[in-house]
């Protein structure tokens, strides 16, 4: 037996955990250096996590960090919506008030959303139905809190409990780690491994962080011999004797938390009393307490992880002095403590109060849980405001009284979709399901529609007057389990409510309505989790509204219908679609939403069919409405079709505008999904403007973001191949292309990504010498039928297959299919659009190339080609076009020619240069030597200016504005950056195209580049 001294269950002595605490502290020394780190600490319950991050939190206060800690809640199954995260984040601005203000300025009302404290909590723009965009908006806003929090001193966030998480909990804490890359900041998740079974949800997580190398992951084990030892006689001031630690290692198997219950137990003289069971060990000292305090204890055990202070008193019962004297013994034996504010009382470690629970009765446990809830419907202050939903829906629910239940159950469902908690209001709708028949008729007729549902609104009819049946609970569920990433719970919600559908149908009771708006639900997850294409779903429910009055549901149909046709088979159809939607959704109520969504997929179906203007007014007119509306949803969509089909016809400048500025806009509502979409668009456009190595960058960054969407990472992985065939980089091509194609299924086939990788893979081949596989991919799309409205992507391929062929002329293996194949390719060109000036220029570079190819292209012919391209802003295409010309001058071969060849390569030679399009460089030079054609400007020296731009009578101005221009800024930039117009900016700009002799923008920033006009670190003056 060990000796009767003053015993204490915590040791005062830290033991062992030298290397773990190295690990801390060493990140802690990176944090300081302003290397944001992620840490995962786990470990069985009992094992000393708690006590590990205590000491790292003293020892990093002492270096003076900030150290904040937020603990998961546990409230019977549920787990409450970010509550580490809000607990945390009122700490931090506690401690910093000024600094977390600042840094929240202007963004309360989301942010409340975690810090109800801060603003209306509601938010703006983020109430629509399947607002997707919202819990994005919150996981970066509240990224780059931290960050900008972490800025200029260092922050350590420590988060335990992580097996408590809610899913929201868990997908910011995932969000946080992939994406913080700046700040002085330190986030710490800690977790109970033992409870991590098989189908625990946090273990997809943590297999997922661990193929992150940014998050260092550290196991805690259990304690050695030696280091029992050393904690019990911590514990007991004095050494133990041998046996006792024997039987005490033994016995606990080195838990740290085993080891202080059985070295006290032992030293109170009831270690004859105990057995193995570790339920015995964890309750044996509950049951040494008074029993006012056991009682308290069980009171405290149903209350949740912590239990507000007047709370207790109004369930405890107890006068306040017999209530504070059975707390004080609870306090005193170290199974309750004071919680972190002071407010509250919690069990010291979370295994006890499991076991104190696991320990009551069922009649017992379910009339506490009712006291719970009663107390606090007669006074809903007892716990803060942003828990007292979700407590009292957990407190009813285990009171097993369904009529009580199921309104607080919806009440903090709502709550949760409130907060864009989606996954917590999804277990909280199943769970009201559950409920559903058990409750009185007379509470379920009580329920109203409004009250619950933004999902779906069958007839248009009052939601306010309406009823809520089984089937609204269904359709918030099915919408839930979408938002919340839960594609196959989804799915099989909306096909268990088509079921109950079905049934009502066979008995005359059909509501044809709904089962189309659960088709569409249906139709927009099956592309997701590759199931097909989404199509029969919506044709099913076209089928079901036609011949229907107008309803919400039947344009939300037809804009879907639309929207479908739009990205799979363009044309009259699918365009006449979408003025229907257009047409019924302003015949009905609350339906602006949908008449925005199916009014930017009419416009961007004009633009296919050749009225731009009106295509791009309607686009833009959208634009502005959503932002007006602060409909953020429609608001991303927008900026992601409009600079998509800008590019398309050829306004890339324009396109590249259009995205900067949603790049900005996706920042402030922190939509990372959509920004991969926008960043992917806008690398597309620094392509076509000559700008690579922005492009580069861009494309880099989407291919490579986590949390990106993967058809967005896969279109940017084409334009990184685009990039690198046209510096030859013909096997980081193939490899980029490779990837691309690893992010598409085969069940979604879009023509907007089958044709541009299609067109990779032909160009690919071609310029590897594989002539016969260019062709047989061109055979194959061609057989296949090139999809109607697709000349954006159509004309650059036949293109590149003319091409392919014109300079394969002459080998004998190519000659015997090269009739066929340039047959092929006029008869495809015959059927492709001409209306916008790109792809009349493209026309016109098809129809020489084909001429090149069977060697009847002449000068004029490449002429005009270049022409063509000339007040187009494609420098890589207009250098390439150059090139054929001056090789065209060359063979004609007079003196003029000549001259005017030399010139021609000079500026395609600068295009080289400046892009590192090799390829294009290595003709230029070969042809110039061939020709014997001087390509290099022979400056006296005496003669030389002293800055070269003198050479084309630049103005100061005008150098200033060229050094932005060859920067890659828009003249809207331009004019912010010199104090001057946009208008006079564009002025600046047309007389230094007109001085230079080049034909745009990209010509100017590749000539500026050649001729080294502003050395590196060079700056305007203002």
């Amino acid at each position: 037996m060990l000796s009767d001294v003053e015993t204490r269950s915590v040791s005062p002595v830290f033991v062992g955990r030298a290397d773990e605490l190295g690990v801390l502290s060493k990140a802690l020394e990176r944090a300081e250096a302003a290397e944001p780190q992620a840490l995962l600490l786990g470990g069985e319950a009992g094992v000393g996590k708690t006590r590990l991050v205590e000491e790292f939190g003293a020892a990093a206060r002492e270096r003076g960090a900030v150290v904040v800690t937020g603990g998961c809640v546990e409230i019977g199954a549920d787990g409450l919506p970010f509550a580490p995260f809000s607990t945390a984040l009122r700490a931090l601005r506690r401690t910093l008030p000024d600094v977390v203000d600042a840094a929240v300025a202007g963004r309360e009302d989301e942010l409340a959303r975690l810090l109800p404290e801060l603003g209306d909590h509601e938010g703006r723009g983020f109430n629509g139905r399947g607002d997707e965009s919202a819990t994005a908006r919150l996981f970066e806003l509240t990224a780059r809190l931290l960050e900008r929090v972490a800025a200029e001193r260092t922050v350590v966030v420590i988060l335990e409990d992580l097996h408590w998480a809610d899913a929201s909990t868990r997908h910011l804490l995932t969000y946080l780690f992939r994406t913080l890359r700046s700040g002085r900041l330190a986030v710490i998740a800690s977790y109970r491994a033992d409870d991590v079974h098989r189908r625990h949800p946090l273990r997809p997580l943590l297999a997922e962080l661990d193929r992150l190398r940014t998050v260092t992951r550290i196991d805690l084990g259990r304690l050695s011999r030696g280091e029992v030892a050393r904690q019990i006689a911590g514990i007991m001031a004095a050494e133990p004797e041998p046996a006792d630690v024997d039987n005490i290692f033994r016995r606990s198997d080195g838990n740290a938390f085993f080891v202080e219950e059985l070295a006290v137990s032992a030293a109170e003289g009831c270690a004859t009393g105990l057995t193995d069971s570790l339920r015995d060990v964890l309750l044996v000292r509950v049951e040494s307490l008074p029993e006012s305090a056991q009682r308290v204890a069980r009171i405290c055990a149903e209350g949740g992880s912590t239990v507000e202070y007047p709370l207790l008193a109004a369930v405890a019962g107890f006068g306040e002095d017999e209530l504070i004297e059975a707390l004080r013994a609870a306090v005193g034996a170290n199974i309750l403590l004071a919680s972190p504010d002071g407010d509250g009382y919690r069990f010291r470690h979370s295994l006890v109060r499991e076991a104190v629970s696991d320990d009551l009765l069922p009649g017992e446990r379910s009339r506490l849980n009712r006291r719970y809830a009663e107390a606090l419907e007669a006074e809903p202050t007892l716990v803060p405001a942003d828990a007292r939903v979700t407590r009292l829906a957990s407190y009813w629910y285990h009171a097993h009284d369904a009529a009580k239940a199921l309104p607080a159950v919806l009440d903090a469902s709502v709550a949760a979709r409130r907060r864009h908690a989606y996954s917590e209001q999804l277990r909280l709708l199943e769970r009201a399901m559950e409920l559903w028949d058990g409750a009185p008729q007379e509470i379920r007729a009580a329920l109203r529609m409004g009250a619950y549902v933004i999902a779906f609104n069958s007839c248009g009819c009052d939601p306010a007057e309406t009823p809520l049946d089984y089937l609204d609970l269904l359709s918030e569920a099915a919408v839930a389990a979408r938002l919340c990433g839960e594609r196959e719970r989804a799915l099989k919600t909306g096909k268990r409510a088509l079921g109950i559908l079905a049934e009502a149908e066979g008995s005359g009771k059909a509501d044809p309505l709904r089962a189309a708006w659960f088709h569409i639900q249906n139709s927009k997850i099956v592309s997701h989790i590759g199931r097909g294409d989404g199509w029969d779903e919506i044709a099913t429910a076209q089928e079901l509204v036609r011949g229907l009055p107008p309803s919400a549901v039947h344009a939300e149909v037809l804009a879907n219908v639309a929207a479908w046709g739009m990205l799979h088979s363009p044309g009259a159809e699918t365009l006449a679609a979408a003025e229907r939607a257009v047409e019924y959704a302003r015949m009905v109520d609350d339906a602006e939403e949908i008449e925005l969504h199916a009014r930017l997929v009419r416009g961007g179906l004009l633009v296919d069919a050749g009225a731009i203007e009106e295509g791009f007014a309607e686009m833009y007119a959208v634009r502005e409405r959503s932002l007006a509306h602060g409909m953020t949803t429609r608001l991303i969509n927008v900026n992601v079709n409009l600079p998509s089909h800008l590019e398309g016809v050829g306004r890339s400048a324009e396109a590249a505008r259009i995205c900067e500025e949603a790049v900005v806009l996706c920042r402030r509502y922190g939509l990372t999904d959509n920004k991969g979409w926008v960043r992917s668009n806008l690398a597309e456009s620094l392509v076509s403007l000559g700008r690579w190595d922005e492009a580069v960058e861009v494309a880099d960054w989407v291919s490579r973001r986590f949390g990106l969407s993967d058809k967005p990472r896969g279109t940017a992985c084409a334009h990184l191949a685009v990039i690198a065939l046209g510096r030859g980089a013909l096997q980081e091509a193939a490899d980029h292309l490779a990837a691309a194609n690893g992010y598409y299924g085969a069940h979604d086939p879009q023509p907007q990504y089958t044709l541009p990788r299609a067109h990779l893979a032909l160009a690919l081949a071609a310029a590897q010498g594989r002539l016969l596989d260019a062709r047989a991919e061109l055979d194959r799309l061609v057989t296949a039928g090139l999809p109607p409205s697709m000349h954006r992507y159509v004309w650059p391929l036949l293109r590149t297959a003319a091409a392919a062929e014109a300079d394969a002329r002459g080998l004998p293996a190519a000659d015997a299919g090269r009739a066929d194949a340039v047959a092929r390719i006029r008869d495809a060109a015959k059927r492709q659009a001409t209306a916008v000036p790109v792809w009349q220029a493209h026309e016109q570079w098809v129809r020489a190339e084909l001429l090149r190819a069977e060697g009847r292209d002449t000068a004029d012919d490449w002429s005009a080609t270049a022409t063509a391209f000339e007040p187009l802003d494609r420098p890589h295409d207009l250098g390439r076009v150059r090139f054929r010309l001056a090789e065209s001058l060359v063979a004609r071969g007079a003196e003029d020619d000549r001259d005017r060849a030399t010139e021609l390569l000079r500026l395609a030679g600068a295009v080289a240069e400046h892009l590192g399009a090799r390829p294009l460089a290595e003709s230029v030079a070969l042809l110039g030597r061939r020709a014997r054609l001087p390509l290099t400007r022979d400056v006296p020296r005496q003669s030389a200016p002293a800055d070269p731009a003198q050479e084309f009578g630049l103005t100061s101005r005008e150098r200033d504005v060229l050094r932005l221009v060859a920067a890659g800024r828009s003249n809207r930039q331009i004019a912010e950056e010199l104090f001057i117009s946009p208008k006079t900016a564009s002025v600046h700009v047309s007389n230094i195209l007109a001085k230079l002799g080049v034909a745009g923008r990209g010509e100017a920033a590749a000539l500026a580049h050649r001729l080294h006009l502003f050395p590196a670190g060079s700056a305007p003056v203002r």
